[in-house]
């Protein structure tokens, strides 16, 4: 039922372009910290970038569990489940790093990637593990469309207030770990 890849194959690869929701796990050292799983959508915020390397865009949001974790230790687990008639899960494990705006990788990376108004950063996730398992629990379901509402948010907002927004909710996490504070990011423009 289950197998462990090497690499990123072909297949796999187009199961990934397929995806429309991942969800990424990531969690303190602290044995009482809390574990964080956050759902990723969007078809164009997922790029393979070689045969064991992946990012993300990561999006503006109300929380910076992911950044602060990563900053903290570096383990990331991504998982992609098929909604189709065929089942598949897919695990991404590996260390994690996050690339804000103004870092020297930014420009070369933010093109793989569709538009979208609220970039916070771009996560790069270098995989050690590559497996898949059955998904036969995981129910078929039809995909009616992408959400456009965070983008919509983020048109609504000027640099200053998303700066503002970013500063309340995202210099830490829930457990108080730092996660992306104001001077290790360019200011949003």
């Amino acid at each position: 039922m289950g197998k462990l890849y090497e690499v990123l194959t072909p297949a796999l690869r187009a199961f990934l372009a397929e995806a429309p929701v991942f969800f990424v796990a990531t969690a303190p050292l602290a044995a009482d910290g809390r574990v964080n799983v956050s759902p990723k959508g969007g078809m164009d915020t997922l790029t393979v970038l070689d045969d064991t390397t992946v990012a993300y865009l990561d999006l503006i949001g109300s929380g910076a569990e992911t950044i602060a974790h990563l900053r903290e230790n570096r383990r990331i687990t991504l998982m992609f489940c098929s909604f189709t008639a065929r089942p598949k899960t897919l695990r991404l494990y590996g260390e994690g790093r996050c690339v804000f705006p103004g870092a020297p990788e930014w420009d070369a990376l933010i093109g793989r990637f569709g538009p979208h108004p609220i970039p916070r950063s771009i996560v790069v996730v270098s995989l050690d593990r590559i497996t898949d398992s059955c998904g036969f629990t995981v129910p078929e379901m039809t995909l009616v469309r992408e959400r456009d509402l965070q983008d919509k948010w983020g048109e609504r907002k000027t640099p200053p207030q998303l700066e503002s927004y970013m500063r309340e909710k995202n210099s830490h996490s829930i457990d108080g770990l730092p996660a992306r504070p104001h001077q290790e990011s360019a200011p949003i423009t």
